[in-house]
């Protein structure tokens, strides 16, 4: 029973997840892209200070990690963001979820640590399935999906750092470091780089606190306690849910429909995905997956 209502809480989870891409389309109708990335990771850090142990003072590793992890974050969350004012919510789910993939080709790169050929198969699952979900008989590849995919690449760079750092950081803690370092990020970014601008208005409120409340916080609680009763490798197929909860969201929200060959390049993607998420190379779930959405 206990492992039921793990996997139903993490499903949820995902739901968050992936129905924040919605509601974030819908919040940069109101709002520029940094201040709204400012104001909800600002709301979602003290959020998620209550039960946080500050104590002793992160230094060293754990701070500049932390800072990086951020820098990460930030670059990732504001190409995505950027990238939804143009591309769909279905395609930017998609194709954020090849960062799992991308994750040991970077670490190949930056830390020489040989993907193995399951890793090179994945690869070249997603790539394909990239090219099919981009409509190549409609267009192809637009401005949002490139920027989308620089977020994937920032986000498998993070899973990386993470497993390098997460054996000698507090889990919780460097968590909320990331979220401090990307509201501090894009608040100098609208400061210097952009008119920053919020219409208060009640659509706006209700997406901000959706991606606040929901995708920021209550879905990272309820992740740490459902894979209290689960392996990892469970939880990784739970989460190649993300991107179907976000195409089924944006049908029902917003009438976005997907044709069958985009529906190929997705499920490409979740494959691609899923090979990924073997056990030879997984950051830690709680911290890695604590930031989606």
């Amino acid at each position: 029973m206990t492992r039921r209502r793990a996997d139903l809480a993490l499903l949820l989870a995902t739901a968050m997840w992936g129905s924040s891409f919605v509601a974030v389309k819908a919040a940069l109708a109101y709002a520029t892209p940094f201040a709204f990335l400012a104001v909800r990771f600002g709301l979602a850090t003290l959020l998620l200070a209550p039960g946080t142990r500050f104590l002793p003072l992160p230094r060293g590793r754990e701070l500049w990690g932390g800072l990086l992890l951020g820098a990460l974050v930030a670059a990732g969350f504001v190409s995505v963001t950027f990238g939804l004012l143009v591309t769909t919510p279905a395609r930017s789910a998609f194709i954020v979820a090849i960062s799992s993939v991308l994750a040991p080709v970077i670490a190949f790169v930056l830390l020489r640590r040989r993907p193995s050929g399951l890793v090179v198969a994945a690869l070249s699952l997603a790539a394909l399935g990239v090219y099919l979900l981009t409509a190549p008989e409609s267009g192809g590849l637009n401005h949002g999906d490139a920027l989308t995919l620089i977020c994937a690449v920032c986000f498998g760079a993070q899973i990386v750092a993470v497993t390098e750092l997460a054996p000698h950081s507090e889990p919780r803690r460097l968590v909320w470091i990331q979220l401090a370092a990307t509201a501090l990020l894009s608040g100098l970014a609208a400061v210097w780089l952009e008119q920053p601008r919020i219409a208060w208005t009640r659509q706006f409120a209700v997406a901000l606190a959706w991606t606040v409340v929901f995708a920021s916080t209550a879905s990272f609680v309820l992740q740490a306690w459902a894979q209290r009763y689960m392996s990892a490798a469970r939880a990784a197929v739970i989460f190649c849910f993300e991107p179907l909860f976000a195409a089924l969201t944006s049908w029902l929200v917003l009438g976005e429909r997907l044709s069958a060959l985009q529906w190929t390049g997705g499920v490409l993607i979740l494959l691609g995905m899923a090979v990924a998420e073997a056990p030879q190379f997984r950051a830690p779930a709680v911290t890695a997956r604590a930031l989606d959405g």
